[in-house]
């Protein structure tokens, strides 16, 4: 776990925030997808791209040194740059990594992103759209796997959702909620890849994916990218749009898998928030909207308990109060999250976050007076985590 010192807290800024376009992009590669929310990240910021001396980002699982490819796509020679592999707990890690960098001298400007063309991908014939597989052959189990009937992150997650309903008493319709209100938030988000309401009755009645899933509690397969340039808080004061601070941030792994010890129920979200929470000087309670990895309903549940907004076991309840609503006590992945906006591994929660706190949204999908946002990253295979606090320069 890292345990960062709290001179880190508020020294760095996300400057600029892109995205490429969300949702189904045929012809266009992950590579293009990347470079496009770059672009955007950088116009958004008002700095040139000469300017940038650090790359920090992830690539598709079968591209390799992905770093030096948007570096030269991009014309830039970077001081610091990497590629990093955590799955859906890199892009936090990145924006980490790259204070770290500027704390210590290794770059000045850094740009952050992940892009995906995960739709494509699965979509390119018959056969991909039915084994709706993203990694490349070599990185599949060779068996006990699918012709025992345990496919991929789906069956994964649902063990987990079992096992916390047998112990708390949790329901399906718990996450119906949470799959119902990130819809309407998606409805309110132009860019959004579902465009049509979810109600409680549909969600009963989806089809079966992986008991107890059902076809709307999983993330979709999206076309997609997000980028943030982080720099010095100094340096984005003088910039074009507010900086957004990075108040603190943690990560924990829990290596041993995910169906050792309890981590299918209390998961590395705990320690990584702890983490977080001490850099930032804050706690659950001073949290005013959450951007929380939602590849499946239950994992928002789940995070939700590890984080401190209930208690373990409560997460139902909690949910089912109407709190994530954008009226409710903790807005929760106010573009729509994984499950209803697009799947970017957590890297539009990122975006998501910065866009609150720069208060620039309409009425109807602005968080009324949001200072603090809290941003959690899940991935590896289920036991990576990592979670970015961020606040409003004042």
């Amino acid at each position: 776990m890292i345990e960062p010192s709290r001179d880190l807290r508020d020294i760095c800024a996300i400057a600029g925030a892109g995205t490429s376009r969300l949702g189904r992009a045929p012809g266009v590669s992950s590579l293009d997808l990347l470079v496009e929310a770059a672009r955007n990240a950088v116009a958004d910021s008002g700095i040139h791209p000469r300017e940038i001396d650090g790359i920090i980002c992830r690539g598709p699982d079968d591209i390799y040194s992905h770093h030096q490819m948007i570096g030269e796509r991009l014309g830039i020679n970077a001081r610091f740059s990497t590629t990093v592999a955590n799955g859906g707990a890199s892009q936090i890690l990145s924006v980490a990594l790259a204070v770290m960098a500027i704390r210590h001298g290794l770059a000045t400007t850094v740009l952050c992103g992940y892009g995906r063309d995960a739709w494509s991908r699965t979509h390119s014939s018959e056969e991909t759209r039915v084994r709706n597989e993203t990694r490349p052959d070599s990185q599949l189990a060779s068996e006990f796997g699918p012709e025992h009937g345990y496919y991929g992150a789906a069956a994964a997650h649902a063990l987990g959702a079992m096992r916390h309903m047998h112990l708390y008493g949790t329901t399906k319709e718990h996450f119906g909620r949470i799959a119902v209100d990130f819809r309407e938030h998606a409805l309110r988000n132009p860019d959004a890849q579902m465009k049509k309401p979810l109600t409680m009755e549909e969600y009963r009645a989806q089809r079966s994916i992986v008991r107890p899933f059902g076809l709307y509690d999983c993330s979709l397969r999206s076309d997609a990218a997000g980028a943030m340039i982080v720099t010095s808080a100094a340096r984005a004061r003088d910039l074009k749009q507010p900086p957004v601070l990075i108040k603190g941030f943690g990560t924990h792994n829990n290596l041993r898998g995910w169906t050792a010890d309890d981590n299918m129920i209390v998961t590395a979200a705990k320690q990584s928030g702890e983490a977080a929470y001490r850099m930032a000087g804050l706690g659950s309670g001073d949290i005013d909207t959450a951007q929380i990895y939602d590849c499946f309903t239950y994992m928002v549940l789940a995070q939700l308990e590890d984080y401190g907004f209930c208690k373990k076991g409560e997460g139902g309840p909690f949910v089912a109060s109407g709190a994530l609503r954008l009226d409710g006590a903790l807005p929760t992945n106010t573009s729509g999250g994984q499950l209803s906006e697009a799947h970017a591994e957590g890297v539009l929660q990122i975006v998501e976050g910065v866009r609150q706190l720069r208060h620039t949204y309409p009425a109807g999908r602005q968080v009324k007076d949001a200072e603090i946002a809290l941003i959690s990253g899940h991935g590896g295979n289920q036991v990576c985590h990592s979670t970015l606090i961020l606040g409003r320069d004042r």
